[in-house]
Formats: C-alpha cells, sequence, structure tokens
C-alpha cells in the first residue's frame, strides 16, 4: 500500500515503469516486501544532476504575481509549439510580450529567463524590446511563475541543448520523415526543472520604509524654503536583481553633489543666500511614493515646527537623468508667471540655452486624476497638499519601461548627460538664489562644477546592491547603503533627521511574500516520449511472457513436434 501511493503521489512515468520492473523482479527472485520501497527509490535517483543554481523570482506583492509554486517541468524552448506544463527557457534577446502572453495562454509551467552578465553587449534594440515586454509582464495578473538567472556555463549549456532538440526535431519534420522524428523524440535529451519550496511562502507586512532629510539654513529668518528630493529605491521584474541605475540612481546621485556644492556656499557667511535650501530622500518610490507621502504627513501633520510649514517656495524632484539629451519639466498645473516656480523654470532656460544649446527642455502637464489611486511623479504627493513643485526628467511618458527594470544598470548610463544634467540644476538654482540675471560669474562656475570620480564612485556605490524596497529593511548590506546615504547628509547639511515608517499589520499600504532568492535543481533525463516507448517495451516483453506461460503445454508440444521431425 505504501508503494502505490508513493507511485500515485508522483504521478511519474518512470516510477511506474520502476514499479512494474520491481513487481516482476519481486516475483521471480521473490524478494521480501519490505524492501521493495527502496527499490522503487533506487529507479527515481537515477537521473543525472546537472546542477544547483539560485534563481530569483518575480517581485511579490499582494497587487499581481504569483506568491509561490512548486514547479516540477521539462525545460523547453520558447519556440515549441506547445508549452502547457513545461518551463519556458529564455534569454534576453527571445523574450517579447507575445511570447510571454503564449506561455501564459498555454498554461506553462513557469518561465525562466537568462539574463547576460554583460548587459552592455546586448544591443539598444534588444533591451527596449526587453524592457517593455518586462512591463507588460509586471501589469498582468498570473498564477505562473516567472523566475530570472544570471546566465552561466550550465543554464547556457541547457539552453543550447533545449535549442538544438527543437531544430533538429524541425528538420525531421520538415523532411517527412516519421520514423526519424520517433527515433529523435526517443534518443533526444531533455532537462527537467525543479524548485520547490521547503518552507511555506510568508506574508510581510511589517516593512520599514525610511526617509532622510536635511538643511542648509539660509541667511536670516522667516525665509522661503527650496526643497530637493529625490526617491532612492529600485524596481524591476526580480527584487534581487534590480539595481536601477538611471530611476533612480541617477537623481540619488545629482542630489547627494547639490549638498556638496551648496554646503560649500552656504559654509560661507558673505555667500549664503537668502534660501533654505532642504534635502529629502525618500524610500518606497516605486510603490505609489509611499515613502514621501508618510514623509509629507509627518511634516504637515505632526510635527510642531517644519519647513514644510512655512514658505515653500517650489519642491524639485529629480527622477531619472542619466541620459538623452531631452529635459522634461512635469507639472500638475502650468506655473503662473510672477511665481518662483516659473522664475526658476526660466533660468533652467536660460542655462540650457547659453550653455548646452542641442538639450530640448520641455513642459509637460499633467493633471491629477484624483479618481486614480496612484500618482505619476513624485511632485503629485505635494501638488496634492498644495505645494508648489515639479519633476525633471529626461523621460517624457511616466509609464516609461525604464523606470522599472532589471536591465536599468550602469550600461544605461551616460556620464557625460548625467553630469551635464546636474550642472544645469546647479547653475539654475544659483542663479534663481543669488538673483543672477546674466551668465554666473567664473567664480559661481566653479563652485558648481561637479566631480567625475564623485559622481561615478556614487554610481557605483548607489548601484552595489539591488535596492527593492522589500530588501532595504531587511539584509545587511542594504541597511548599510540606507546607512551610508544617511551619513552621507550629515557630512553636508544640518539638522538631519531619519525618519522610519513602519507599516500597520493589519491594514498594510503593500504586502510582500518572502523566498525570492530560490534554488533551482536540473536533471539531465530522456524526454516522456522515451518512457512511453520503453514502458510498451516493457509491457511487450511481459505479455510475451504471460503468452508464453499460459500457453506452455501448447507451445511445449509443437516445440516437441519440431525437434522430433527435425532429427528424423
Amino acid at each position: 500500500m505504501l508503494l502505490y501511493f508513493y507511485i500515485i503521489r508522483t504521478l511519474n512515468a518512470r516510477l511506474l515503469i520502476g514499479y512494474i520492473c520491481t513487481v516482476v523482479l519481486v516475483l521471480s527472485l521473490r524478494i521480501p516486501a519490505h524492501l521493495t520501497h527502496y527499490l522503487v527509490l533506487l529507479r527515481c535517483t537515477s537521473s543525472k544532476t546537472v546542477d544547483v543554481i539560485h534563481i530569483f523570482r518575480d517581485r511579490s506583492i499582494n497587487m499581481n504575481g504569483c506568491r509561490g509554486a512548486i514547479v516540477v517541468a521539462e525545460a523547453r524552448s520558447a519556440d515549441e509549439p506547445v508549452l502547457t506544463r513545461r518551463c519556458v527557457i529564455m534569454k534576453v534577446l527571445d523574450f517579447t510580450t507575445q511570447k510571454y502572453l503564449e506561455a501564459q495562454r498555454q498554461n506553462a509551467a513557469a518561465v525562466l529567463i537568462l539574463l547576460p552578465k554583460n548587459i552592455s553587449g546586448v544591443p539598444h534594440d534588444t533591451l527596449q524590446s526587453f524592457m517593455v515586454g518586462e512591463s507588460e509582464a509586471l501589469l498582468k495578473e498570473t498564477l505562473m511563475p516567472v523566475y530570472v538567472a544570471p546566465e552561466d556555463e550550465q543554464l547556457l549549456y541547457m539552453y543550447e541543448e533545449v535549442k538544438q532538440t527543437r531544430q533538429n526535431v524541425y528538420t525531421e519534420v520538415c523532411a517527412l520523415s516519421l520514423l526519424a522524428v520517433l527515433r529523435s523524440m526517443v534518443t533526444a535529451t531533455a532537462f527537467q526543472i525543479l524548485v520547490s519550496n521547503n518552507v511555506p511562502i510568508k506574508a510581510i507586512t511589517d516593512n520599514t520604509i525610511v526617509a532622510l532629510e536635511g538643511v542648509l539654513p539660509g541667511a536670516g529668518e522667516d525665509l522661503p524654503t527650496i526643497v530637493i528630493t529625490a526617491h532612492y529605491d529600485s524596481y524591476g521584474l526580480a527584487p534581487w536583481l534590480s539595481y536601477g541605475a538611471d530611476s533612480n540612481g541617477s537623481g540619488v546621485a545629482i542630489l547627494l553633489e547639490l549638498a556638496r556644492l551648496f554646503h560649500k556656499l552656504f559654509s560661507s557667511p558673505s555667500t549664503r543666500p537668502p534660501y533654505h535650501l532642504m534635502f529629502s530622500l525618500t524610500g518606497g518610490g516605486k510603490y505609489n511614493f509611499l515613502g514621501t507621502k508618510r514623509w509629507i504627513e509627518e511634516n504637515l501633520d505632526h510635527a510642531e515646527s517644519s519647513l514644510l510649514h512655512d514658505n515653500v517656495a517650489f519642491v524639485l524632484c529629480l527622477d531619472t537623468l542619466a541620459n538623452s539629451d531631452e529635459l522634461y519639466m512635469h507639472v500638475s498645473r502650468p506655473p503662473k508667471p510672477d511665481t518662483p516656480i516659473h522664475a526658476f523654470i526660466q533660468q533652467l532656460e536660460e542655462v540650457v540655452t547659453s550653455r548646452f544649446p542641442w538639450v530640448r527642455l520641455g513642459l509637460v502637464h499633467k493633471k491629477i486624476n484624483l479618481v486614480e489611486s496612484t500618482v505619476a511623479w513624485e511632485h503629485e504627493r505635494y501638488s496634492l497638499r498644495r505645494i508648489p513643485s515639479f519633476t525633471l526628467s529626461h523621460l517624457e511618458d511616466p509609464k516609461s519601461e525604464l523606470r522599472g527594470s532589471i536591465l536599468d544598470t550602469m550600461s544605461q548610463v551616460d556620464f557625460r548627460k548625467l553630469k551635464r544634467n546636474g550642472v544645469v540644476i546647479a547653475e539654475a538654482l544659483a542663479r534663481y538664489m543669488y538673483n543672477l540675471s546674466d551668465k554666473v560669474d567664473k567664480c559661481m562656475e566653479t563652485e558648481c562644477d561637479f566631480h567625475d570620480g564623485r559622481m561615478s564612485s556614487l554610481m557605483s556605490f548607489l548601484t552595489s546592491v539591488p535596492r527593492a524596497t522589500q530588501l532595504l529593511d531587511k539584509e545587511p548590506s542594504h541597511v548599510l547603503l540606507v546607512n551610508s546615504l544617511e551619513h552621507e547628509f550629515k557630512r553636508y547639511l544640518q539638522q538631519v533627521y531619519r525618519h522610519a515608517f513602519r507599516q500597520d499589520k493589519r491594514d498594510p499600504d503593500i504586502t510582500f511574500f518572502d523566498q525570492m532568492n530560490q534554488p533551482i535543481v536540473m536533471y539531465r533525463v530522456k524526454p516522456a516520449a522515451f518512457d512511453l516507448f520503453l514502458g510498451g517495451c516493457i509491457a511487450g516483453y511481459l505479455g510475451i511472457v504471460y503468452y508464453t506461460i499460459q500457453n506452455f503445454g501448447y507451445l511445449y508440444t509443437k516445440l516437441k513436434a519440431a525437434v522430433k521431425s527435425k532429427h528424423q
């Protein structure tokens, strides 16, 4: 009974064949019954293990995506016509929206994406195609697990073998050779993919989102405040592979460099402007700017005194600034003349026109839809509280696939353009705060110069670990990253505060799930057609034995007569 239950539970054809062989062996050799269980166990572990590799699951939140899955499936190429209950193996070059949706339509067991180690060598069109497909996959609700693994020797070998098997079958079908097709189906080598969860996946509702703030106080009292802010977290199909170089490592790097540059100007009473300069770094930006929302509420609704309570000139949000020769100012309402935000935008235009005439500067107006539960840009969180604000980015579309991709790495960063955008912002701020109508003098221009080495170091530091929101308060290296950002604030700013916002466990804004890093086991096995072929051979053999036993007298008589006639 134990043996029968084991076979039914696994639903594996090889175990059934092993069971039949074991029964024949037991009946023939009269092996004790208590040893038969071990015979079947030995039979089922005869496949060759290729390797154990760590893979990364798609982001697991309560909006969409699978919370957990046990995968036991045969690896197949995305070009296969039948993908049902198969694990579809794709490279970045293969991954498209159509292929992903086809795998989902056919109820594939899983999708495994192989990520190249050197993304800079991937053609730009391929990167864009993958990012579009990744964005579509993030929006689609599915129960099909999606795994991402960096390419290595074993995975590439498996991928090439699977592709070659598909090509061989296609060639033989085109040759219209039924025998060749059957031979290929029987003799081909397949790979079995196993992903298992030894521990139940648990929901995480106690994530802590950290926001940092610091101030450079101006010369005087009751001064207007300029707020410069950026979110520091990243987003992508796999949290452990989301480094967010351009979105939004670039915004954080420019903000930190602005803090260093203006620290010099604010340090001397003779060059201290009549403005407070406030800097803010917030988490949860990729999840509806949750950290920004909580930070604004903390300053406006709970704090007894805050610079946001007083005269705020405008809020400048930095988002995705490491590429392109275009800069877009995103606003919720067109700025009125004679307002601080309008005057600063004019300064931006003058700096771009005088120093970087090839750069296109545009204004994008998008009203806030109060019916929607999500916002497109960070400045909308401030606009909802009637604080004048705008976002500066090289992206025109807030739904751009670059804002949430595992391919957003250092290969997407153009350091010359990153530095140029930082210089534009620094010089426009200096012009506005010091009321300089003409070109900034040489001394001020030197103070507003960005250091190439520091910008490179900041970007390397920010992309040294993935900055997905669900990782930043759990892993030691990620906690160290946030602590280092706080150290940078304390180095150049005053009145530095660290705000830690913990979600309500009973009613969390967002729920994550653990076990985002799981091992995958690959077995090199024969395909299911080989099991059927072997089962047919064994069934035929057993049928012949059974027929021989049942008709032994008749066969013996015929054989005896044939031998007797031969001797005569």
